[in-house]
């Protein structure tokens, strides 16, 4: 099996650490963002297997971030992590092209079985 890379894009720094070193520890490669225009621009350098997206990023925010990835990887997973938990937030999540959606504060157990349900091909 190949090294599969997940970009976090994620300005919590203490957030993105951890679940950094998680996956890491269930050996994945990681990039870490933390604003919406160094997510774009990972995004452009290197093909990533899995986008983990906040939402709340500063100078471009990630509904910005997961439009545009989203127009031009149709393909790429794109799992939602974010503190907003209102149904309909939850709505335009999927309706703006995300395949999955967790609500922080999250178990990492639950995060981790979310990108392996996506990453099973790869």
């Amino acid at each position: 099996m190949s090294k599969v890379l997940i970009l976090i894009a994620e300005d919590e720094d203490r957030l993105a650490a951890f679940v950094e070193k998680g996956l890491k520890k269930n050996g994945f490669e990681t990039i870490v963002a933390g604003d919406g225009v160094q997510a774009l621009k990972a995004i452009e350098q290197q093909p990533v297997d899995l986008l983990l997206l906040d939402l709340g990023l500063p100078i471009k925010d990630g509904w910005a971030v997961l439009r545009e990835t989203r127009a031009q990887n149709p393909d790429l997973p794109i799992i939602v992590v974010t503190a907003m938990t209102d149904e309909r937030d939850r709505q335009q999540v999927f309706a703006a092209g995300a395949n999955d959606y967790l609500p922080k504060p999250f178990k990492f157990s639950d995060l981790l079985a979310k990108i392996k349900l996506y990453l099973e091909d790869v």
